[in-house]
């Protein structure tokens, strides 16, 4: 099962096409940063599932946080914002690891992380629409395969 992260597209549809274009994924999540974004992903790619969280510049959007499962793991989707997860990773961990979670997803820094340690995989794609850090739109892709999961990050070719 391939999975296409993205987040933090403020309002940059084109990057986000490419990148599902260029991947074909089985599955595409969005972390918010614009929500409304995610919905036009929606509509332009109807045959893939998408699931889609809020993010701080999303106001009045639900919901903000979302657990779901994906081939028996437990994957929890957030922005990071709520996790203040710009001044470091602590709070994040704890709540997936509140919620049983085998992979954690956010966003909202702009920067790539992607770890795999003491059996939580975590991932920020960094941002597809507006990149700070290294200055290139980038998305993370996720792999489970039976009882594995593998974290990427890619940087989109423009």
């Amino acid at each position: 099962m391939k999975l296409l992260i993205l987040s933090d597209s403020h309002r940059n549809i084109q990057n986000m096409v490419q990148a599902v274009r260029l991947e074909e994924p089985d599955l595409m999540i969005h972390l918010g940063d614009h929500y409304q974004d995610a919905m036009e992903l929606k509509r332009l790619f109807s045959d893939i599932p998408l699931e889609a969280v809020a993010g701080n510049c999303d106001f009045g959007q639900k919901p903000s946080e979302k657990l779901i499962t994906v081939h028996k793991k437990q994957i929890l989707l957030c922005h990071g914002h709520n996790q203040h997860v710009k001044c470091g990773l602590l709070n994040l961990e704890y709540a997936a690891r509140e919620k049983q979670a085998d992979i954690v997803l956010f966003g909202h820094t702009h920067r790539i992380f992607c770890e795999q340690h003491n059996q939580l995989a975590i991932l920020n794609p960094g941002s597809i629409g507006d990149p700070r850090y290294p200055g290139r739109p980038s998305y993370g892709l996720v792999f489970i395969e039976e009882d594995s999961i593998f974290l990427q990050t890619q940087f989109l070719s423009l």
